[in-house]
């Protein structure tokens, strides 16, 4: 079995949102709804500086499901509709959900919403429909700036992966999609430290944020 997650560069990130678009895209979020939402943190003064720019400091932080290891949304589910594949994702079967919003109100990153239309509720899926069949996830393969990579937890975050470069050696275009590179080959150095997740309330989030030294994680 697997355990998948993504890992986002925020050193790479530009807030480009085409994660969030090519997310709506694909999976036909309906308008004023998100399954990713591509949040600006800062500008913060930076420590000893003037205050003003550029002694600054800012990233971008896009925010989703973050597929717990211990789902608080699951937990309070009363139908068993929201559960955890075997893929380690935290998924939603529809035929079963009620749209009672448990699992909405539990969730701490305020990601699920419920489906006027459908009255079921929502949330990113980490693309099931695309990582069963081999491929990225729509918001790992659509990242222009290339911060996001996808991969297996059991196999290290250093082997996460993602789409080469168009400009890439040996990389046609119409092969950008399927040519992939390695998070510990193309990034810049990063440690362990470097890693972060958002808060955790006990619900162990498996997503992860790569923000080095210069830039101050704020939760």
């Amino acid at each position: 079995m697997a355990n998948y997650a993504i890992i986002t560069d925020l050193n790479r990130c530009t807030g480009c949102l085409a994660c969030t678009v090519a997310c709506k895209a694909i999976n036909g979020v309906d308008v004023g709804n998100f399954w990713i939402k591509t949040l600006r943190i800062g500008p913060h003064p930076i420590e000893g500086g003037s205050g003003d720019f550029p002694d600054v400091e800012m990233y971008f932080l896009p925010v989703q499901c973050q597929h717990c290891k211990n789902p608080e949304c699951v937990r309070v589910c009363p139908t068993g509709a929201s559960h955890i594949r075997e893929d380690g994702t935290v998924q939603i079967d529809k035929s079963k959900c009620i749209g009672c919003r448990f699992c909405a109100l539990a969730c701490p990153y305020g990601v699920r919403y419920l489906n006027e239309e459908e009255r079921v509720v929502e949330k990113c899926t980490m693309c099931e429909q695309r990582i069963s069949q081999g491929e990225l996830p729509q918001c790992v393969a659509q990242c222009g700036a290339r911060a996001r990579f996808f991969g297996d937890l059991d196999k290290g975050v250093d082997n996460f992966e993602g789409p080469a470069h168009p400009d890439s050696p040996g990389c046609q275009y119409d092969e950008m999609t399927k040519t992939r590179v390695k998070l510990k080959d193309y990034v810049e150095a990063y440690t362990e430290s470097d890693i972060h997740h958002l808060k955790d309330a006990g619900n162990k989030p498996k997503l992860m944020y790569l923000l080095r030294e210069g830039r101050k994680w704020r939760e």
